[in-house]
């Protein structure tokens, strides 16, 4: 196995990884700001479809962790080129937040929030912190009344860590409206590999030199194993050791926090310079 020292190209999980809610996990600090030193980079690869790039460039500048634009590829970012790939200027409905509908309308996506609005060829659904049971109504009619109409969803995680614990994410409404409407959606985020893609084309980095750090297995484990980099499973989130043995998925590292894996980076890194 090749030791973490080696790797060039941190592809970052969020929540439950690097942050919980909005505080930092112990140590993420030091391993964001400390990377350059060294000639690492990172970008964060998110199912988070709460907030656009621009929101998490201001969030982590609040907490102490200066990024650029380059250092995001969000769901919402992958989902916008998606469906701007494959609808162009047609018409999406949107079960999502506010900054989902801004981030998916920056790329040209034309958007509706109105399921009586004629045109829509394809039916999107996303984490809404402002879920009600009339949007479910809404979306649930369109499934039903329009066959026809593709539908799509941004990410299949079933919940979001939060201060407290968990909250319902996208997967969990998903298959809430999947038993009443018998329908699946297509997955756009983790752990579909087009982030992951994205991210390499963007820095230039080979698949050897990255590795994908999270703490889901479903999610951030399965997206590396499908597209052939390494994987960190942190246990500073959703799964446990346990977990991981009784997993189809493979982790070739296991930390309790990215607090140790940078601690063994930079012994890796003083170990080249001496």
């Amino acid at each position: 196995m090749t030791p973490i020292s080696e790797k060039k190209l941190f592809l970052l999980d969020i929540d439950g990884t690097i942050c919980v809610g909005n505080r930092l996990i112990p140590g993420a600090d030091r391993f964001l700001n400390g990377l350059a030193e060294h000639d690492g980079d990172f970008v964060f690869i998110t199912n988070n479809t709460t907030m656009s790039v621009a929101d998490y460039q201001k969030k982590f500048a609040k907490l102490g962790i200066p990024t650029t634009k380059e250092n995001f590829l969000t769901a919402s970012v992958a989902t916008a080129h998606y469906l701007k790939q494959k609808y162009g200027t047609r018409l999406v409905y949107v079960l999502g937040t506010d900054s989902l509908i801004r981030e998916l309308e920056n790329f040209g996506v034309q958007t509706t929030r109105d399921p009586k609005t004629e045109g829509i060829a394809c039916v999107l659904a996303s984490y809404d912190n402002e879920l009600t049971y009339q949007k479910l109504v809404d979306i649930c009619r369109l499934l039903s009344e329009h066959p026809e109409l593709d539908y799509a969803a941004t990410n299949p995680d079933y919940v979001c860590p939060i201060e407290f614990g968990y909250v319902p994410d996208c997967g969990s409404i998903c298959e809430m409206i999947e038993r009443a409407v018998h329908r699946t959606p297509t997955y756009i985020g983790k752990p579909g590999t087009r982030m992951i893609e994205m991210a390499l084309a963007m820095t230039g980095c080979s698949r050897d030199e990255a590795v994908l750090v999270g703490d889901r297995l479903y999610t951030d484990i399965a997206c590396a194993n499908m597209a052939g980099v390494s994987a960190v499973l942190v246990l500073s989130g959703e799964s446990t050791r346990e977990d991981l043995r009784n997993s189809q998925y493979l982790a070739e590292y296991v930390y309790p926090s990215v607090k140790e894996m940078y601690a063994e980076w930079m012994y890796g890194q003083r170990k080249k310079c001496s």
